[in-house]
């Protein structure tokens, strides 16, 4: 419902009062910690020409205001963002990529595919945006609408052809990603996170189906194909949700997946499978390790094809692909150990984690992680046991403790410990250098957790930290000190033989002259 003259000229829409001038909507958003409404007055008093809200009008509202009056603010928000921004996303190949673990590797990899084929291409996600022409650091996985809109125009304007987009459950629960058309949209699994937002797996689960659900409904111009992993039981029922609405491809390694993954051969260096499709078979190789990166490959591999490059070009891309910054890392190896930085900070991440690792057969495989503060307390214990369950040895530290206590989170971590081979180090530098220090040739280190961050959350401040860069110091320091240990043994053994030869040629010290016989052992000594 409107009231007030709806002979405005609009020039951009924002949640942000502070933002609000002459030709701007102003959407008053409930949070939940403020609602919108109590800055709609500010936001008209500084010139915007209307304000969205799900209230009614006030009584005071001048007559020169105009009030939009709707369901839902969020939605109309965004779709007042598209029409803003000219669609930009009906213009671009776009692949969007949902599910609890898997969505940051899987957009890489159809971003290099894209790429690869059409030289420039997009992605919006965990770790980074790239416009085309600029790569940054990201906030969040999913931006708010209004930004996400326009970082969608600045790809467009950048000639990239096509876009990899991660799509998160609070983007898609908040209409984030409402009225964005989509060629293909992928479903990697879904796994316990986030219930301090959504409750529920149930409710967590139902935003993610929801997507699929809305782009059924209305694809907006386009016919989008739904890419699930049918191994995963939530895939499973998505598909069964979405069947006879949309075109649907499964993948897996199930005998009814449309691909079907079979026979992987891995090294510590990378891996290759099968996938069968309509009777055919393809050998992809890649860069990686893991089971369930060849769920991620897989899906890229759909992803890219149901935005217009055929697996024929792609499979023989994806050799090339390139490490994805804090998913399974190889940080590097020192005196035979060999370093992994990783993002699972869940327990089905954190066990494919340890599963993968466990597979290039260790001498001992040692887990370094924590789990964040004020987010679900109920996996960390969950996330012990697994650790303590595939790992020889495990180090408990902090990860984000935010405004909790790291001692009380480490404890919360213990309570799901199995066996006594583990040890709690709240200083995660100092985890990370100890554990560097004291490992031996064979083991391998899983530092999990924070992946690609450059920072931990503190109570009252933020520092910065990268397990990546801790990590390669203490490699560096521990060749170092074995560098060293090696030059101290042979001064010592030097020293050993000027001494014996001194005593040797002593003629004051004949008794103590050894035989030729014993004289050549130690020389061949």
């Amino acid at each position: 419902m409107i009231s007030g003259p709806t002979e405005h000229e609009i020039i951009s829409v924002t949640a942000d009062s502070r933002l609000a001038a002459a030709g701007f909507i102003f959407a008053a958003l409930k949070g939940s910690s403020r609602d919108g409404n109590s800055f709609a007055a500010a936001a008209l008093a500084a010139g915007a020409a209307a304000v969205i809200s799900e209230n009614a009008p006030p009584t005071d509202l001048p007559r020169h205001h105009t009030w939009i009056q709707v369901t839902s603010a969020r939605h109309a928000l965004a779709c007042c963002a598209v029409a803003l921004a000219g669609n930009p996303a009906s213009q671009m190949k776009l692949c969007g990529i949902t599910g609890t673990n898997g969505k940051t590797t899987t957009a890489f990899l159809v971003h290099h595919l894209m790429q690869s084929a059409w030289h420039r291409a997009g992605m919006l996600g965990t770790v980074s945006i790239d416009d085309g022409e600029t790569i940054e650091p990201a906030n969040s996985t999913t931006p708010d609408a209004v930004e996400l809109q326009s970082i969608l125009s600045r790809m467009k304007d950048h000639d990239c052809r096509g876009v990899a987009m991660e799509v998160s459950s609070h983007g898609i629960h908040q209409h984030r990603v409402t009225g964005i058309a989509y060629d293909a949209c992928i479903f990697t699994n879904l796994t316990q996170d986030h219930l301090d937002y959504h409750g529920t797996m149930e409710a967590y689960f139902a935003a993610k189906k929801s997507w699929f659900l809305d782009l059924a409904t209305d694809p907006l111009g386009k016919k989008p194909t739904a890419i699930i992993n049918s191994d995963d039981s939530y895939g499973a029922s998505l598909v069964d949700a979405i069947a006879g609405k949309m075109f649907t491809a499964t993948y897996g390694f199930n005998v009814h997946a449309d691909y079907r993954i079979n026979s992987i051969r891995q090294t510590a260096k990378g891996m290759e499978f099968e996938i069968n499709h309509k009777g055919r078979q393809y050998l992809v190789r890649a860069p990686f390790i893991g089971r369930f990166n060849a769920y991620n490959i897989t899906a890229a591999l759909i992803g890219a094809a149901a935005c217009g490059i055929p697996l024929r070009d792609s499979i023989p891309m994806m050799q090339d692909a390139p490490q994805v910054n804090g998913r399974m890392h190889n940080v590097g190896n020192a005196g035979g150990a060999t370093v992994f930085v990783d993002y699972a900070h869940t327990p089905d991440a954190l066990e494919n984690a340890c599963r993968t690792l466990r597979e290039l057969e260790p001498t001992r495989l040692i887990t370094i992680f924590g789990c964040g503060g004020d987010r679900d307390k109920s996996k960390r214990p969950l996330m012990g046991e697994i650790a303590s369950s595939l790992s020889d040895f495990c180090v408990i530290t902090s990860d984000n403790p935010r405004s909790e206590s790291p001692d009380a989170i480490i404890g919360d971590i213990l309570a799901g410990i199995r066996g006594n081979h583990h040890v709690a180090i709240v200083d995660r530098a100092t985890a990370i250098e100890q554990t560097i220090a004291a490992s031996k040739v064979g083991d391998i280190i899983l530092i999990a957790g924070k992946g690609h961050e450059t920072y931990q959350q503190f109570a009252d401040h933020t520092i910065d930290f990268d397990d990546k860069k801790v990590a390669a110091a203490a490699l560096r320091t521990r060749v170092v000190e074995a560098t060293k240990f090696r030059e101290e043994l042979a001064k010592k053994k030097a020293a050993q033989r000027r001494q014996y030869w001194a005593n040797f040629h002593d003629p004051h010290r004949t008794a103590n002259r050894p035989n030729p016989r014993s004289l050549r052992c130690r020389r061949g000594c």
